[in-house]
């Protein structure tokens, strides 16, 4: 089965390759002592000459983790320090290196407390490095877990970090993780007129793709500022197809808890820019929705402040709605419980805000709701976009589907 996957992904890589030979690589592991999946972070054996005797820049956070054992884990910056490496400067994307900042919120320029390496945001009004940030840095490594959701952050901040690089001439390594919600493509294509950090490309909500074929796409569609490539290697994940189901040992950000947040997450997060809330303040964030304005709902809660949501939404306020906990999620964007939830608002005129538009994409999703579309109408206008997607992305696949 190895050995079959192993011989489909080089025939991807030299495909990917076609856009790029000299700025982009894919190195593959060669360990086949296991089935198990192994994350990039664990290939060391293929990253570390690469970085050896280089001063190394690292963007992470708390998902940054190397397996040394089943029994012993450890973060990429410890492991890499005790390997000898020169990491010089840690950046940190949305939530910050630990991940424990809420969503949107500040964060500061600091050290890290345990290894004494400054720490630089990507994040707020700065996330894309400056040439000054990058000072002293002869190669840069990216890990971080994503989501394959294209509201969500990371993504983002690896095209800036990618364009920050290619402008600067410093390699960029991506150690690459599984995808948690797998293959699965869906949702509207985004219309660049709503290009924001939440939405940087045109492509569906779910993309499908772990955050290293991302970073092959980002230079394969030019998508970079004037068309820059990236001097770009990947080391993916061994023994890994994207049927498999991944479990992340780590919660990619602070609510996003566990399996079920990030498996509804996609479908409940349209709520962010609405009046209802998503479980932000209590202990089921991404799993409940609800507000003060969904009377005549079996199920309530009442959001304060926790870890990851000091001034949540509703704070105080009793919020009906419905418990997810326990759904069984289908692949895909569900949006039965968005149209359910408007139907019910007790005002429909302060339901949706300009966000939403961010989050969606586009200004249809939002109308079509407000016309009283069914969510199979309203999915059936996302497949010519999708399939388009499905051709362009063929080209940068590292894993078989």
């Amino acid at each position: 089965m190895f050995k079959n996957t192993l011989l489909f992904c080089v025939m991807l890589w030299f495909t990917a390759l076609n856009f790029s030979s000299t700025a982009q690589k894919t190195i593959l592991s060669e360990n086949t002592d296991t089935t198990k999946i192994q994350t990039g972070a664990q290939q060391w054996e293929q990253y570390l000459p690469l970085i050896q005797d280089k001063k190394v820049g690292i963007l992470t956070n708390q998902t940054g983790i190397v397996e040394i054992s089943n029994q012993n884990q450890m973060h990429l910056v410890d492991f890499l320090l005790e390997k000898n490496i020169a990491i010089k400067k840690i950046y940190a994307p949305e939530h910050g290196f630990r991940g424990t900042a809420d969503a949107g919120e500040l964060i500061k320029d600091g050290k890290d407390t345990k290894t004494g390496l400054p720490i630089i945001s990507l994040y707020g009004k700065n996330k894309k490095p400056s040439s000054e940030q990058l000072a002293g840095i002869d190669i840069m490594l990216f890990d971080l877990q994503d989501v394959g959701v294209r509201f969500y952050t990371y993504i983002s901040s690896l095209h800036y970090l990618m364009e920050a690089c290619a402008e600067n001439n410093i390699p960029v390594i991506v150690l690459d993780r599984p995808n948690p919600l797998g293959n699965k493509v869906d949702g509207p294509k985004l219309d660049m007129t709503y290009k924001s950090f939440v939405g940087m490309h045109p492509i569906p909500i779910l993309h499908g793709m772990t955050i290293g074929e991302y970073a092959q796409m980002i230079n394969g569609e030019k998508w970079l500022a004037n068309g820059i490539v990236c001097n770009l290697t990947v080391i993916p994940c061994a023994n890994y197809d994207k049927n498999m189901p991944y479990s992340l040992p780590v919660r990619p950000s602070p609510n996003l808890p566990n399996d079920q947040a990030i498996q509804l997450y996609a479908s409940l997060c349209f709520f962010e820019g609405t009046n209802v809330s998503v479980g932000r303040g209590t202990d089921k964030q991404f799993q409940i929705y609800g507000s003060p304005y969904l009377k005549r709902q079996p199920f309530s809660f009442t959001p304060v402040p926790n870890e990851g949501a000091k001034d949540p939404m509703h704070k105080g306020k009793k919020c009906y709605g419905e418990d997810l906990t326990q759904y069984e999620k289908k692949p895909g964007i569900e949006l039965q419980w968005l149209i359910k939830a408007y139907q019910a608002t007790s005002d429909k005129s302060t339901f949706f805000n300009s966000f939403f538009y961010n989050l969606s994409g586009s200004k249809n999703l939002r109308s079509q709701i407000e016309k009283g579309w069914s969510e199979e109408k309203i999915k059936s206008t996302w497949s010519s976009d999708i399939e388009d997607f499905k051709n362009t992305r063929k080209k940068y696949l590292i894993y078989e589907e």
